[in-house]
């Protein structure tokens, strides 16, 4: 019994935006549930989706996904949807209210981080987040390596 708990609950991740965390400092991260039409939920089953470039905005209260691509599923017909299409984002009024008012002020944005399957729902993992510059870049990639070349060292460091 507990073996079909823990199934239900696991997370199936479909897609993860890499590039989010090497463009963007991640400051605050909120989980969406995302409406999808037939054919798209099909795709993504398939492990089928695009993050690169996409962004959450809000419009008129509601809260939208862009430049999200979830190819046209293989075997769909001609009910088939369109594969950049804005996708709606389901979150409570408080939620994005707190979320969108960090999202809003000058500098900031919504980036999603990856789009995953939990308990049988499309979800996505989305985050405010600041645009790195060049030099912060940089400087995130030399603490990277240093703590690259740390564990390294401390694993070796057993076998000598």
């Amino acid at each position: 019994m507990a073996k079909k708990e823990e199934k239900k609950d696991a997370v199936e991740v479909v897609t993860r935006n890499r590039k989010a965390f090497h463009e963007y400092e991640i400051l605050d991260k909120i989980e969406a549930g995302l409406v999808l039409v037939g054919t798209e939920v099909k795709s993504l089953r398939a492990g089928h989706a695009i993050l690169d470039g996409a962004f959450a905005r809000l419009d008129d209260g509601e809260l939208w996904l862009f430049n999200c691509e979830i190819p046209e599923y293989e075997m769909g017909n001609r009910f088939n949807h369109k594969p950049k299409r804005q996708r709606k984002l389901l979150l409570h009024r408080r939620e994005i209210a707190k979320f969108v008012g960090k999202a809003s002020e000058r500098g900031f944005t919504l980036v999603p981080l990856q789009i995953y399957f939990k308990r049988g729902r499309a979800k996505v993992e989305l985050a405010v987040g600041r645009g790195k510059q060049l030099h912060d870049k940089r400087e995130s990639k030399k603490k990277q390596d240093a703590k690259r070349e740390i564990q390294r060292a401390t694993r070796n460091r057993g076998r000598e």
